[in-house]
């Protein structure tokens, strides 16, 4: 097997290629992360208000189940977003340009997991802000290796 490969990488030599993701350039963008976001603080403002309910019925019981759910869904793809984000789009280079890069990312990733451990608005708008604030730092590298490729 091993000649097999020898004998295969001299017929079609390779080159040694750089790469800085998985897929082409341009995917990246905050705004899922944002919407889930939105969409957890939304849904702990709707929990809160329903558990006001007295006697709820079993109309009303579902709809506290989905939107728990739903919280719980938000808060997971919030998470996976940013954790794309902070994996795939950011890189060394933007250190320098962020000096709190990595405790920015870190800090949101905990909120997310906060707020899938508690119904709390203050929690959720936090996350909102943390989220807007990594949304601001995508939109300044971007903008900055848009100059710099021109």
């Amino acid at each position: 097997m091993k000649r097999i490969i020898l004998f295969i990488s001299k017929l079609l030599p390779s080159q040694r290629v750089f790469a800085h993701c998985d897929v082409p350039c341009g995917i990246y963008d905050p705004k899922p992360a944002q919407i889930a976001a939105a969409t957890v603080f939304k849904m702990v403002e709707k929990i809160q208000n329903d558990l006001l309910k007295d006697n709820p019925t079993v109309q009303d019981r579902n709809a506290f189940v989905r939107m728990v759910l739903t919280k719980e869904e938000h808060t997971r793809k919030c998470k996976e977003e940013l954790l794309i984000l902070w994996t795939d789009y950011f890189k060394t280079e933007h250190i320098s340009l962020f000096p709190n890069l990595h405790e920015t990312f870190w800090k949101a990733a905990k909120l997310c997991s906060k707020n899938k451990q508690e119904v709390s608005l203050e929690a959720a708008q936090e996350l909102v802000k943390a989220v807007d604030e990594i949304a601001e730092m995508f939109k300044k590298a971007a903008s900055d290796a848009a100059k710099a490729s021109k």
